[in-house]
């Protein structure tokens, strides 16, 4: 059986964890916890960045970061995972879904605009597959109507806008370091942001509410309940696990644009013929090769397909079903405009297997199974 995807391993996490272990400090924000946050703001040249036990998790940071009251609007694609609205919900949001583009599956910029109330108070760009979304445009217009930009780059890390670290553009980035990531702590994630001003109130947060960070630095002789909180630390072994990734970054980062490129180049005459649609990366965008999915004809295709790949013992999956379709999506949620392309599009995407250990014989086959389907 080729799996869809495995966690990632390269062979220090096991002695990583066991030095932590060692260290006598298995709780948040010890020495791995620091390796991680510190590789990433010098890596991605972000002011700061903090260890959370998931990305939704940092997608709730942000969400009271922002200070998101009951009754305010945020903005949004459909096409993402649940956690990109629940984040904003729990804080009383209202959602207003946006289409997407087809080509990126991103947000499609020109129609943000025109879904902005006097109750809109963020825009929350989702970087589908590491593909940047139109930052330079979604950056203008939250300046001219004072909004606050929370990217979703759960998909992003390591995936580059004009230069730019995606998660480090917008107020806040939130990264996910999820077993299905390309880099892994079994669940995780990070928020990442640039303003000083962030600082304290997030540690707090982050800290069950209460001022331990500064306890920790010797900045107060005790630590007491300062504000609301909750616990959004990850502890020492997951962050052991992912500094081990990071330090392998480039090995695991060319192994999986090893297999995008090979199912890339290997796919393209079905492109050619009409049969299947590749993945689209704009001029200015630098992606990370998190997944490699195709576009067949319709949801009835696909399905055929993916039962095909399955009987040859080949995993293969759809993605999101668009939230506004769905009950929660309803009742928290609306759509500004029509849904031109996220409902079509959504149905027609399936991924393939990516993960780091997949030996590429097996990627071959993935692909002349692919070819040999004759049911387009």
């Amino acid at each position: 059986m080729i799996d869809f995807n495995r966690p990632a391993f390269v062979g220090k996490e096991l002695s990583y964890i066991e030095d932590a272990i060692h260290r006598g400090m298995l709780c948040g924000d010890g020495e791995y916890t620091k390796k991680c946050s510190r590789w990433m703001e010098e890596r991605f040249h972000v002011g700061h960045v903090m260890l959370t036990t998931s990305c939704t998790h940092a997608l709730e940071m942000a969400a009271f970061l922002t200070d998101i009251q009951p009754g305010d609007e945020v903005i949004m694609p459909s096409y993402t995972f649940v956690s990109t609205a629940d984040a904003f919900v729990l804080r009383g949001a209202k959602i207003v879904f946006v289409d997407i583009r087809p080509d990126t599956m991103n947000i499609d910029e020109k129609l943000i605009e025109q879904a902005i109330t006097d109750r809109t108070k963020v825009i929350v760009p989702v970087h589908y597959a590491g593909v940047a979304c139109e930052m330079d445009t979604i950056m203008d217009i939250a300046r001219k109507h004072n909004l606050k930009v929370v990217e979703d780059a759960a998909q992003g890390v390591d995936a580059y806008y004009k230069g730019r670290a995606l998660g480090t553009i917008g107020d806040f980035g939130c990264y996910s370091f999820h077993e299905t990531k390309n880099y892994t702590m079994g669940e995780g994630g990070a928020v990442l942001f640039n303003d000083d001003a962030y600082q304290e109130k997030a540690e707090i947060l982050r800290e069950k509410g209460t001022d331990r960070s500064k306890f920790f630095r010797g900045q107060v002789d005790k630590y007491r309940w300062m504000d609301y909180g909750s616990s959004y630390l990850p502890s020492e072994l997951n962050a052991a696990y992912l500094y081990a990734q990071l330090e392998e970054h480039q090995k695991i980062s060319d192994k999986r644009m090893e297999i995008y490129n090979f199912y890339n180049r290997n796919l393209a005459f079905l492109a050619e013929e009409g049969k299947i649609e590749q993945p689209y990366v704009p001029e200015e965008c630098e992606h990370n090769a998190h997944m490699y999915y195709i576009k067949v004809h319709d949801m009835d295709v696909r399905t055929r397909l993916i039962r095909y790949l399955r009987q040859k013992e080949i995993g293969c999956v759809f993605h999101y079903v668009p939230l506004h379709s769905a009950p929660a999506g309803k009742k928290f949620g609306r759509f500004s405009g029509e849904d031109v392309y996220t409902t079509k599009e959504s149905e027609r995407l399936m991924r393939l297997p990516m993960f780091y250990n997949l030996d590429m014989e097996d990627a071959k086959k993935v692909v002349d199974a692919i070819v040999s389907f004759d049911d387009f």
